[in-house]
């Protein structure tokens, strides 16, 4: 996983409000059953797709 907080926050999602707080992000995507962009590969994360089977196809 990349260094995502602050600045360093690789999620391409520029207008979210929780990019850059890893605690919050963490949080949301959990509670909708996801998983947070800083899991995925650059080139998934650009899907924003942040489903487990997305993040399971990505590292597979």
């Amino acid at each position: 996983m990349a260094e995502c907080t602050g600045s360093k926050c690789p999620c391409t999602y520029t207008s979210c409000k929780r990019r850059g707080n890893c605690c919050q992000c963490v949080s949301y995507h959990r509670e909708s059953g996801e998983i947070p962009g800083c899991f995925f590969s650059k080139n998934a994360e650009r899907t924003y797709d942040r489903s487990i089977e997305a993040f399971i196809r990505d590292r597979s």
